[in-house]
This record gives C-alpha cells, structure tokens and sequence, in this order.
C-alpha cells in the first residue's frame, strides 16, 4: 500500500522553479505579466515559492490578435516524463498563503475526453480562495475537479483517470472565482510551500 500522502512539489529549493513555466494573456497581446521565484519572505523561514505579477485587462495597440478576454496569468509544471500516477489518491493538498483572491487549480491528463488528434491535454480545474496574509491548507477532493475545454466547463458526465496525469498548474483571472474573492485588475502575489497527493 503506497504511503497515505505523496509530495508533488515542494518550493525549498530554488532548483524547483525548472520544473515549471509562466504562461499569459502576452502570449495573445495582452498586458499582463507574472513571475516564479523561490524565496525567504519571513525572516529565518523556510523558502517558498511566491507566484505574482499584475493583471490587465488592456490589449497591446495594434495586436492582431481576436482575443476574447484578457487579463489571466497561470504557472504550469512542465510535462512529466510519462505520467503522474495518483490513483492510490483521492485528493490535492496545497500549503497556501494568498492575496485574498481566488485561484485556479488545473490538473492535466492524457488527451482521451477530447480528440486523440489534438495536441492539447484534457485539463480539470477547481477554485481554490486564498485569505490574505494568512497560511491554510487547502484540500480540493478529486471530484471537485471538473472537466474543462479552454476555461469552460464540459457540460458531460465525465471522470478524471488519475493514474495518467502529465502536468498541473496554478492561475489566476481578473474576473470570475468564487463569490467575495477579491476581483479585477491589479497586482496578485500567492505563495506556495508545497503540493500533495493524500488519501483520506
């Protein structure tokens, strides 16, 4: 029996940022713009990651690109070599410490609910708010996770196959998340101590 909980990622070590990459609405001609970097934000303690940046909902003059919303940052683990097996698990457990907004948590499977001919794997996400200034561990069950196709949910009964999991990421939107999460453009900053797989 494999043990009750599986780090995924922990952020005490500088080396952990080669394991991820920024994405934002710049790619398509939007404003915004984040950072990844592994530091001591409280005297003598451990290092963690703070994900931060400023979003916007402005467009570069001139892009020629038909976007239909801006204003979104995310960092992503790049892709594991094969496959994340989590099916000794039934939830994902963050040590967070926020802005007071709401965040994303998308997990990335195996292209299967999709096209087998699409380059893009199936992505599932659920919410997850963060209180300002204030460390909490946040546990989002399995089936919290919805399916989703590039932000909206897939209105179709489906299930995650967590034994085939090749990435996950954390973002964040000016607009939307769960009712009083902080909201609009502006500046963000999440801190993150680390990721696990536990089995309740």
């Amino acid at each position: 029996m494999p043990p009750s909980e599986k780090f995924l990622f922990n952020f005490n070590s500088k080396d952990e940022i080669k394991s991820w990459h920024l994405y934002s609405d710049s790619e398509l001609g939007g404003l915004s713009s984040a950072s990844l970097e592994i530091t001591d934000t409280d005297a003598g303690a451990p290092l963690t990651g703070v994900f931060s940046g400023n979003l916007s909902l402005d467009l570069n003059e001139g892009s020629t690109w038909r976007m239909k919303r801006s204003g979104f940052c995310g960092m992503r683990s790049k892709r594991f070599d094969g496959f994340m097996d989590l099916d000794s698990y039934d939830t994902v457990a963050m040590r967070l410490r926020g802005d007071g907004r709401s965040y994303i948590s998308t997990i990335y499977t195996e292209n299967w609910v999709n096209s087998p001919g699409q380059q893009e794997d199936n992505s599932w996400q659920a919410f997850v708010y963060v209180p300002k200034n204030t460390w909490q561990v946040t546990k989002i069950p399995l089936d919290r996770y919805l399916p989703t196709w590039r932000g909206n949910v897939i209105n179709s009964n489906l299930e995650m196959n967590p034994s085939r999991i090749v990435g996950m990421s954390l973002s964040v939107n000016a607009e939307g998340g769960v009712p009083g999460a902080k909201t609009g453009p502006g500046d963000f900053r999440l801190e993150i101590d680390w990721i696990k797989a536990l089995r309740s």
